[in-house]
């Protein structure tokens, strides 16, 4: 797909160079302006005696396939980050249907004394300096202050 969108892309560059050049190279009705200086004169040599309608018709030609490739571009990004944001979601973790047998050997309460264990060694291996709050003892109380009063409005 992302092959497909670089060529409509490149498609659409040159179809936008060939709608400038065609813009450029028309008469201007009052027989002056650019379209004289780059040779508003030969386009009546190549195309003959009638070409200012064909010049405005390759023009409206060219313009209908600069929008209509220009919203067939914006469709496909649209669908591309679509498909990109359907792809990052977060990855499936596929679990085991049947846990890991426990060893008869360890008892029940092993499993969580080695839990409790780790945060205690983790507390002890920080710095003397700063002194962490262990679980086993409760924050200081601080009494609350007294809501204020609001003062009565002067009459």
């Amino acid at each position: 797909m992302s092959i497909v969108i670089w060529l409509l892309t490149f498609v659409l560059v040159l179809l936008s160079v060939f709608l400038v050049l065609i813009v450029l190279a028309q008469k201007s009705k009052s027989d002056g302006g650019v379209g004289a200086a780059l040779g508003g004169g030969m386009t009546e040599a190549t195309f003959g005696a009638d070409s200012g309608n064909v010049l405005a018709t390759m023009t409206r030609n060219g313009a209908i396939a600069f929008f209509v490739l220009s919203f067939t571009l914006y469709l496909a990004h649209i669908a591309r980050e679509k498909a990109a944001r359907a792809e990052s979601v977060l990855p499936k973790i596929e679990i085991p249907a049947t846990p890991a047998p426990a060893d008869a050997s360890t008892p029940a309460a092993a499993p969580a004394a080695a839990v409790t264990a780790e945060p205690a060694a983790a507390v002890e291996a920080a710095p003397a300096a700063v002194s962490l709050p262990t679980m086993s003892t409760p924050a200081p109380e601080v009494p609350a202050a007294p809501a204020p009063t609001p003062a009565e409005p002067a009459k």
